[in-house]
């Protein structure tokens, strides 16, 4: 049965019990593979079941791993934060170095990545801003280009990778993006864009510093510039008008 999936794979149920996954484009075959080295080793260490995939099939190229209970979070409140905070404090803690040997990227390759994933923003979507939030916009990229990339981080947290079973928040998906990088991108969406009780509990768990903080407001900012650039790749006009709705709210609430 297809579930449908997020913007990078397709994904079914198969016997009720196990979720498979295929790329929707042959970039994403690399991040797939590497989930099926890392998870095994990343999962016996974190706090929330996470998937544990394997490959089923070569051509085309399919994953397979145990359907994980629960439904995308939807309780925003302080003892959720603090269940997540305790998770990304386990995440982080992992050794880069030991990712990387098990085909994460190396940091090298991962500021290269966000070289050109700026780039791309700054010539694809800037530039699609209302004037007067163009130099906030520039100022932003330029920001986000020197922070830190030396902690081992999921890549792509909010409410529809986070599960909730029977009150408790249990299980964390989509791992494709999991490599070196701001330990404050993974905070982002819990500390900015999620409710107040819920950003207390993650911030007091996890000990999140002013710094940090800001730094993952920086990267809250910039999330929906990357549902632009979907829009683009995917010539879908909906991503792109909504991407561009929120990235215009977002530096128009922080410019106030």
């Amino acid at each position: 049965m297809l579930l449908g999936g997020g913007w990078d794979s397709r994904t079914y149920l198969v016997d009720g019990r196990w979720i498979e996954r295929e790329p929707r484009r042959p970039a994403v075959e690399a991040g797939l593979r590497t989930e099926t080295r890392l998870m095994p080793w990343l999962a016996p260490s974190l706090p929330l079941q996470v998937p544990v995939p394997r490959v089923v099939s070569e051509r085309p190229l399919v994953v397979r791993h145990r359907r994980i209970r629960g439904a995308r979070i939807e309780r925003l409140d302080e003892t959720t934060g603090r269940r997540f905070g305790q998770f990304l404090l386990a995440l982080h803690a992992r050794p880069v170095d030991d990712a990387i040997g098990l085909g994460a990227p190396d940091p090298e390759q991962a500021l290269a990545s966000r070289a050109r994933l700026l780039t791309r923003l700054r010539a694809e979507v800037l530039g699609l801003l209302p004037d007067d939030l163009v130099a906030a916009g520039s100022a932003l990229l330029d920001r986000v280009a020197d922070y830190p990339i030396d902690t081992l981080v999921h890549g792509d947290l909010g409410p529809a990778h986070l599960l909730v079973h029977v009150g408790r928040v249990h299980g964390v998906i989509d791992w494709t993006d999991t490599g070196p990088g701001d330990a404050a991108l993974d905070l982002s969406w819990g500390l900015h864009g999620s409710s107040a009780p819920f950003a207390a509990g993650v911030g007091d768990t996890y000990g999140v510093d002013p710094a940090t903080g800001q730094r993952a407001r920086d990267w809250h900012l910039l999330g929906p510039w990357h549902e632009v650039l979907h829009g683009v790749d995917t010539q879908a006009p909906g991503f792109v008008i909504s991407g561009l709705t929120g990235a215009v709210a977002r530096l128009s609430a922080e410019s106030l």
